[in-house]
């Protein structure tokens, strides 16, 4: 299962990041240089771990990118101004990051269940 969240994952945030860079307002979110950057490189990760990885590196990665997005999620409703300016978009209130931060939860909790819940993996 991990290998193949992968996969999806990392060709979807591959298209997110490109996307990004025509589209910053894509869907609601709020899509910057950095923002962007971030998606490609996490997207490369996903997709190498998905497609080239051994199955207990796609299964680490899925566990510490949900914990990762979990911590972004959280910080997005905590203190989104501090999220906005890291992302590059200084000022934005927990309100204008509603897409991103409820985008963020769903990606920990997917990342999360892949890591945690999916089959143990090829036998040894």
């Amino acid at each position: 299962m991990a290998k193949t969240y992968c996969k999806i994952l990392g060709i979807a945030m591959l298209v997110a990041g490109v996307a990004g860079f025509a589209m910053p307002r894509l869907m609601g979110f709020h899509l910057t240089l950095v923002h962007n950057l971030i998606h490609l490189a996490t997207g490369a990760l996903a997709t190498y771990f998905g497609f080239a990885g051994a199955y207990g590196g796609a299964v680490n990665f899925c566990r510490i990118f949900g914990v990762v997005y979990a911590l972004v999620a959280l910080l997005g409703f905590v203190a989104p101004g501090l999220l906005s300016t890291i992302l590059g978009h200084p000022g934005l209130s927990a309100a204008d990051l509603m897409a991103d931060n409820v985008f963020h939860v769903v990606v920990a909790a997917s990342s999360l269940a892949a890591g945690f819940l999916g089959s143990p993996g090829p036998a040894a």
